[in-house]
Parts: structure tokens; C-alpha cells; sequence
């Protein structure tokens, strides 16, 4: 869990991760096509993305394509409101 919010802690990587559609995948192109970021500091952001699990990715031919680990934010962020929800 410390992962994830230590991922989303910085700004560069909090307007990365609201780039993504619902569904959708990006490249490492796509993402420092429209940033301020050089690609390999939108590589390295994405990397620490994937480390904390936010994104998940896979790789196509030469590309690899990124996407929201929906389902993994949801549990984390559950927990925290659960958490929350018992402290009170």
C-alpha cells in the first residue's frame, strides 16, 4: 500500500496516471507526446507506476503498452477507507 501512495505522491506522476481513458492503453510515446517530460523521464515515472502496481503492462512487438491497475487501486484505496471507517 505505502507503494502506491509513495507513486502517486508526485505530481508528474499524478498527471500521467490522469491521462488514461477508462480501458485504455498507452505507450511510452503516447504519454511524453502530450507531457512536459523528456520519454525517458516519462519512462522512468512510468516504471515506478508499474512498481507500485497502479499501472500494469505488457509488451507488443517492440512497444510496451500501459494501462490502470483498476482493480489493484480499488482494494488499496478499500483498505483505506475501511481502515477509516474503524478508527472513527
Amino acid at each position: 500500500m505505502s507503494k502506491v501512495f509513495t507513486a502517486l505522491g508526485d505530481e508528474h506522476r499524478q498527471r500521467i496516471l490522469l491521462l488514461f481513458e477508462p480501458g485504455e492503453r498507452l505507450n511510452v510515446g503516447q504519454v511524453a507526446e502530450v507531457s512536459t517530460l523528456t520519454r525517458s523521464t516519462v519512462s522512468h515515472h512510468l516504471k515506478v507506476l508499474r512498481e507500485a502496481r497502479v499501472l500494469q503492462s505488457e509488451k507488443i512487438g517492440k512497444e510496451v503498452w500501459f494501462w490502470v491497475d483498476r482493480d489493484w487501486l480499488l482494494t488499496v484505496f478499500g483498505n483505506v477507507i475501511d481502515y477509516v471507517k474503524e478508527s472513527t
